[in-house]
């Protein structure tokens, strides 16, 4: 069931079923006990009319077989006249006197050489056919009134009552699932044109979707993909501006490794060529130190707005950070300093802090003098607030030049970085 349709429709279709068959099987059980009872009170009522005839005719008309016959004539004639209900049955009577004298007994009615002795509704058993009967004690007249019906023809004809209500049941579900299928398709309408809308989007056309008026079902997920759209659009910006950041920085640090390559290549004396490997050294460690700036900001820029904070002792960490930056301290002849309050705890996100702590003291120990020292300090105010200091004994900046120590690949005079540290 790969299709949403059919996902919604199979179980709805099942349940409806499942219901019906419930519904459908009471009503059925519940009706056929009704219909019996109502038949059963057809054969009272049959009863009851006999005893009321026969209460009239005349108390000295001894001519039993004439009376009788009209009577048998009459119920076992259902249906020749065209006039017949559908669900009529054909009844028989017996009628005793209460000695147990049979007086007359119709055509159709089970041979009983004694009368039942059950008064009221019952059942019996005769010659292989069930009957259902009702026997009515007219001690007036001195007579029992038996009234029947074979229980088969009773049954046949409550099956027909029984198809006739089942039908409606059985050719409305089919046209029911049609109705559900074509609704739950309408109600799929919004979601195949947001289906729509995303496959119009690229990486050139990632702008949000706007699709109005919108079921308040779809607008969490049109929120969740147009947060992904955004999410998208910004690492595609942040790889176009980084292989812009790249070829524009390294184009001329590797041109100049090419000069010194050839220089040294063509170098007539021992010196020349030295100087021109030197050169070259030094070429590699500035593109590589270009590189590695231009990577920890491609790493960076994506946490920039999911900046996880934790709790971290600040005096810890620049300690483990400076540890890291000692070798360069030594080959710069730099002292590296730290002046730190033990108890000093912050919340922030520990990697970019460090990273930013790496990029301030590095900048330090470049244009600090050799013989001097770069000194770090931590300490916290009476406020709560806890300040991280970075100090040397460089030239220091020009106020005109603050604004900028922030932009990209900008660099104060003959400085030899790429300009990205504090960017």
């Amino acid at each position: 069931m790969n299709s949403v349709r059919a996902r919604i429709l199979i179980p709805v279709l099942v349940l409806i079923l499942l219901g019906d068959g419930l519904i459908s099987w009471l009503v059925l059980r519940d009706s056929h006990h009704e219909i019996e009872e109502v038949y059963d009170a057809q054969l009272a009522q049959g009863a009851r009319l006999l005893q009321g005839v026969l209460r009239q005719r005349d108390p000295g008309d001894a001519d039993w077989d004439r009376l009788y016959q009209a009577f048998d004539q009459a119920m076992s004639r259902v249906g020749e006249d065209g006039a017949a209900h559908p669900y009529e049955t054909r009844l028989t009577f017996q009628v005793w006197r209460t000695d147990g004298q049979l007086l007359v007994r119709s055509t159709d009615a089970p041979v009983l050489n004694t009368p039942p002795t059950t008064l009221g509704p019952h059942d019996l058993m005769e010659n292989g056919n069930d009957w259902c009967a009702y026997m009515l004690a007219d001690m007036q007249q001195g007579l029992l009134i038996w009234v029947g019906e074979r229980d088969d023809i009773r049954q046949d004809v409550i099956q027909r009552i029984i198809r006739h209500t089942l039908w409606p049941i059985l050719i409305g579900v089919p046209l029911l699932a049609l109705l559900i299928w074509l609704t739950i398709g309408w109600g799929l309408k919004p979601l195949r044109a947001m289906a729509q809308a995303i496959r119009g989007r690229n990486s050139e056309t990632l702008r949000p979707l706007q699709l109005e008026p919108l079921p308040a079902d779809l607008e969490p997920m049109q929120t969740a993909l147009n947060r992904l759209l955004v999410q998208v659009d910004d690492l595609l910006e942040r790889e176009r501006r980084f292989i812009a950041d790249a070829a524009h920085e390294l184009r001329t640090p590797l041109a100049i490794l090419r000069i010194h390559a050839q220089n040294a290549q063509g170098a007539g004396t021992e010196a020349e060529r030295r100087e021109a490997l030197d050169f070259l050294v030094n070429g590699v460690d500035r593109a590589t130190r270009v590189g590695s700036q231009l990577l920890t900001m491609a790493r960076i820029e994506p946490q920039m707005n999911n900046t996880v904070r934790v709790r971290v002792p600040l005096t810890e960490l620049v300690r483990e950070e400076l540890a890291e930056l000692t070798p360069l301290a030594m080959e710069k002849g730099v002292e590296l300093v730290l002046e730190g309050d033990e108890e000093c705890w912050i919340e922030t996100d520990p990697i970019a802090l460090a990273i930013a702590l790496q990029n301030l003291v590095t900048n330090a120990l470049n244009f600090s003098p050799a013989g001097s020292e770069v000194r770090v300090v931590v300490r916290g105010t009476d406020s709560g607030v806890v300040q991280l200091c970075v100090e040397d004994a460089g030239p220091g900046i020009d106020e005109g030049e603050i604004g900028r120590l922030f932009e990209r690949f900008y660099s104060r005079g003959n400085a030899n970085g790429a300009g990205l540290g504090l960017a």
